[in-house]
């Protein structure tokens, strides 16, 4: 099967997007990555929702969990005001995932092999035409394992 037809839709934001649409869309839509692409449609990054959380909480609590035990939940609310005014491209962590993506008619070892090596657990479908890149979709880790048992169990 090709990237093509296994792709499925994916909520993505772009560089310009405000950081607080971006949780926004990440906690909505129940996603494990935030796929981000440039305004061209080029993907620019694929970030596990882990990192983003990090992105939240303050380096002090991070590195003392006691205290991060002491705190309570209204002390959450003030974790998003870092957020106000900044674009995607400002929020998210530097060393962002690079964005693995392959074309239409890639095959689903190539995209598994891709996912494999680069441990990002999305792979975008791009196309490309006289207008420039579409998003075509995702192939996520579990729909391509999701395949690779169907094919397998076919035998």
């Amino acid at each position: 099967m090709i990237a093509r037809d296994l792709a499925e839709p994916y909520p993505h934001v772009t560089t310009d997007d405000q950081a607080v649409d971006a949780v926004r869309l990440l906690a909505e839509h129940d996603l494990a990555a935030l796929l981000v692409l440039e305004r061209d449609g080029t993907p620019y990054a694929v970030v596990p929702g882990s990192q983003l959380v990090r992105q939240l909480v303050p380096e002090y609590v991070m590195e003392d969990p006691l205290l991060a035990a002491v705190i309570d939940d209204r002390y959450a609310d003030s974790l998003t005001e870092g957020l106000a005014g900044k674009t995607v491209a400002q929020w998210i962590p530097a060393r962002a995932f690079k964005p693995a993506f392959v074309g239409p008619e890639a095959g689903a070892l190539q995209i598994a092999a891709l996912m494999a090596r680069t441990h990002v657990p999305l792979v975008a479908v791009i196309d490309r035409d006289d207008e420039g890149r579409q998003l075509v979709g995702v192939v996520s880790a579990a729909s391509l394992m999701r395949h690779l048992l169907d094919v397998g169990g076919q035998e």
